[in-house]
């Protein structure tokens, strides 16, 4: 059954109630009788299977794209224009 966090917005009391999914969401404070308000945290997610890592994506060798190791037609254009040979005397 999952945990709940309430908190009064009167008293700012904080608490946490273990509730089922069909039971009625809390709302009186134990405390001083105010109004209560879910309060809403992270949740830690776990991503697990194939398809979820870096290792697992697609091969540099496949169609549709640059890959990784696919050089840049840009660098090896001004590799060329960047060494012009000398006209000599």
């Amino acid at each position: 059954m999952p945990t709940y966090a309430y908190a009064c917005t009167q008293c700012g009391h904080r608490f946490d109630a273990v509730q089922s999914f069909s039971d009625a969401a809390l709302t009186q404070c134990p405390e001083c009788g105010g109004a209560l308000r879910k309060q809403y945290g992270s949740v830690g997610v776990t991503f697990n299977g194939s398809g979820f890592y870096r290792t697992d994506s697609r091969s540099s060798t496949s169609g549709g794209g640059a890959g990784v190791g696919a050089p840049t037609s840009t660098s090896s254009k001004s590799e060329a224009k960047s060494s012009p040979a000398s006209s000599g005397s």
